[in-house]
């Protein structure tokens, strides 16, 4: 059984420990592949760094909106430039926090349009944050298509989750979903098309039932996937194939599976 984790943050400090050893520990448990977005200029060059080093770690690079104050115009032109030298899988974590009052809406939007914009120049799919601003961000990508990619930890609604299918995005779940009192989301994964669902941690944020207020990691992944595959009444290494397919799928990588749909 193989594991795509499409979000966790490796390259930040609360791994700088034992970052290898999470590594190790989350593959001998069937998490082949993670996915690391990119938060500000200055994260990048770890970043890199770490998927240089480790097999399976595809990095993808952006300017986070939750960071506004930190972002420049200038790392706009860095990241137009880091694109074409490093060719990251995706453009990302980009995206709208509407949930979050003191972060400018204007100049999140403005951010956010032209990090589609250089997504769009480079051919690439966008991994996506947002809270509270789901309408406004699926806006954004009509009047600037992109090549799909994933909206990171999704609490839409259905209607919110039907339109961005239809763009060709993937919604990610995670931890979350482990949680009993998350009933709508649960129903939400419980309904929604098995090709449009991917799996994620968010580690080191937004951690399972089962370790609750201790750090997120990777290698709690699979309990997400039991969690999935309870609700839909699936045998989880059908869910887990069906799952990595359409990780490699969204982010086009080789060895996507012919039979999911992008």
């Amino acid at each position: 059984m193989q594991l795509f984790d499409t979000h966790c943050h490796l390259d930040v400090a609360e791994f700088d420990a034992d970052r290898d050893a999470v590594i190790a520990r989350a593959r001998q448990l069937g998490v082949q592949d993670f996915l690391i977005p990119g938060i500000h200029v200055d994260e990048w060059p770890q970043l890199l760094d770490l998927c240089r080093r480790q097999a399976g770690c595809h990095p993808a690079l952006g300017l986070h909106p939750i960071y506004l104050a930190r972002h420049t115009d200038a790392h706009l032109d860095l990241l137009d430039a880091a694109i074409a030298v490093h060719r990251p899988v995706a453009v990302g974590e980009i995206g709208l926090d509407f949930a979050l009052r003191d972060l400018d809406r204007d100049r999140q939007l403005v951010l956010f349009s032209a990090q589609l914009a250089l997504a769009q120049r480079h051919g690439l799919p966008v991994v996506m944050h947002c809270r509270k601003a789901h309408d406004q961000l699926l806006r954004c990508l009509r009047d600037m298509p992109v090549a799909g990619g994933i909206c990171h930890a999704f609490n839409g609604s259905i209607q919110q989750a039907e339109q961005f299918i239809e763009l060709g995005f993937k919604l990610g779940f995670g931890g979350m979903l482990t949680f009993e009192r998350s009933t709508k989301l649960r129903r939400l994964a419980g309904t929604l098309p098995l090709d449009a669902i991917v799996l994620e941690t968010d580690a080191p944020d937004l951690t399972v039932a089962s370790h609750q207020y201790q750090r997120n990691s990777p290698e709690y992944l699979p309990e997400v996937l039991h969690t999935l595959a309870a609700l839909r009444d699936m045998d989880a290494a059908e869910l887990a194939h069906i799952t990595t397919a359409n990780a490699r799928t969204a982010l086009r990588l080789p060895g996507t599976d012919p039979r999911i749909s992008s």
